[in-house]
């Protein structure tokens, strides 16, 4: 299969891959489509058959749920049984925007979307490109990161095309994902509210809109049906191994990993406050200490890892802080 890339940097591209992406939508295909958390591997959410694409492509387990993208509250609605008045706080206060609210799902939304259970996973995304593919489908997108399962999510067309190419017929460039990691996943089909998976809107700022929530590790799934992606423990992982540490400064860091007997010349180091020199490294990244601006250019340096083939990553820990809680998930996992 040949994949077309096409760009939408200017209002005529733009229209132009909407309408290219409707179209292949609205025939069973999959493509991928930029979101401003990461890229998503798109297919019509009511299409059974086109949703099975999608996990044939990914490589991805059939218990592990999709998150429903909708251009609407009234779309979102559609999707689900009911739509509380606590579901619609939350997206008067997030949507579009990085957060998934997890309900009773409707007998509209297949079972391989689920992974059989009784609740969906919905959200409005912020990115104008697939919301204007929405708009123009008129049906919801089940749309996971559009990478191989396990591997890192992308946050950019390269990053699809380097994985997926040939086994979907279009990636759409809509730019570097603007948030870099994964929604937050609530679920409100439990009483209190409970993050399943935490992002870069937190625990502190859901609570400012919905009083009581149970955080992440309360939230933690380890039995049954699972109601969200990012829940199984190794995921958004690089081809390196990869452990997240502190250091006092470059001789405490080479202490520890002289303890490994690994090559220091294939240890690649993301430091974002005590930077190595880099002279014995495969490489040093530094990444801003602001939980922002690490959230978008972590997934860019561990697939700049993956291309460069190092063996080992270490990450320097980012701080226990509530900004930074859906980072320190994803390293979490990452390293897994």
């Amino acid at each position: 299969m040949k994949t077309e890339v096409l760009s939408t940097h200017t209002p005529q591209l733009f229209a132009e891959a909407v309408k290219r992406a409707a179209t292949l939508l609205r025939a069973g295909a999959v493509v991928a489509l930029p979101t401003e958390t990461v890229y998503g591997l798109a297919a019509n959410a009511l299409d059974e058959k086109a949703v099975a694409g999608i996990f044939q492509i990914k490589g991805r387990p059939a218990h592990n749920p999709l998150i429903v993208h909708v251009a609407s509250q009234e779309m979102a609605r559609r999707c689900v049984k009911d739509f509380p008045v606590l579901a619609e706080n939350f997206s008067k206060a997030f949507w579009p925007g990085p957060l998934t609210l997890v309900l009773p799902g409707s007998e509209k939304i297949p079972g391989n979307v689920t992974a059989g259970g009784k609740t969906v996973g919905i959200r409005w995304p912020g990115h104008p490109f697939i919301q204007a593919v929405i708009r123009e489908c008129d049906f919801p997108l089940a749309a996971p990161s559009a990478n191989l399962s396990n591997r890192v999510s992308p946050t950019n067309a390269e990053h699809v095309r380097t994985q997926l190419a040939g086994k979907i017929p279009l990636i759409v460039d809509g730019g570097q994902s603007q948030v870099g990691i994964e929604s937050t996943v609530l679920d409100l089909s439990v009483s209190p509210p409970t993050i399943l998976r935490p992002g870069m809107i937190h625990a502190e700022s859901l609570m400012a809109v919905g009083g009581e929530i149970r955080d992440p590790e309360a939230g933690s799934q380890s039995a049954g049906t699972l109601r969200s992606p990012g829940l199984l423990q190794k995921h958004y992982s690089p081809k390196a191994k990869l452990r997240v540490w502190d250091w006092k400064d470059e001789a405490d860091l080479s202490a520890q990993l002289s303890t490994l007997n690994l090559e220091f010349s294939t240890v690649h180091i993301i430091a974002h406050t005590r930077i190595p020199s880099g002279e014995q490294f495969a490489g040093v990244s530094v990444i801003p200490h602001d939980a922002e601006a690490f959230a978008r250019a972590l997934y860019a340096e561990l697939h700049r890892c993956d291309d460069a083939g190092v063996k080992f990553i270490v990450v320097e820990k980012p701080p226990d802080l509530p900004e930074w809680s859906g980072i320190l998930d994803r390293l979490r996992r990452a390293a897994a």
